[in-house]
């Protein structure tokens, strides 16, 4: 069973009345905010030196699985891991829980662009290094 310990990368974050649909529980566009709060928090992180004002990471695929609910009032936690590195891309698997249970995986591939071409470039050896303790096999 997956389980947030097995991520390198954990983020908390509080579920808000506001992301509440009709049915009283998390509407699933949140799900896509959340995981996108884990991948911002390590894409700006400026000591892993990712991004720089001439290369930034674009999404290009996002595929999320519901598995339960979440629920107003209370946190959530996030899990994020990468599980492969491209020339330009960078593959990770993220996992939602909220009171140790597990809502949600995603998976999703980001690719660095140039922000002058806004075409792929290949990943520096600094991005690969500032993504490094993320990686598992």
């Amino acid at each position: 069973m997956l389980a947030l310990s097995d991520f390198p990368h954990q983020r908390s974050e509080s579920v808000r009345y506001r992301d509440t649909d009709r049915q009283g529980h998390v509407n699933n566009a949140v799900f896509s905010t959340f995981y996108e709060c884990s991948r911002t928090n390590i894409l700006y992180d400026p000591e892993r030196g990712l991004i720089s004002p001439d290369r930034e990471f674009v999404i290009v695929k996002i595929e999320i699985d519901y598995q339960a609910e979440l629920n107003w009032p209370g946190e959530v936690e996030i899990g994020t891991r990468v599980i492969r590195l491209g020339s330009s891309s960078v593959t990770s698997e993220q996992a939602i829980f909220q009171n140790g249970v597990l809502a949600s995986q995603a998976t999703s591939v980001m690719v660095m662009i140039d922000t002058g071409s806004r075409k792929a470039t290949p990943l520096p050896d600094s991005a690969i290094k500032g993504i490094n303790d993320l990686m598992v096999l």
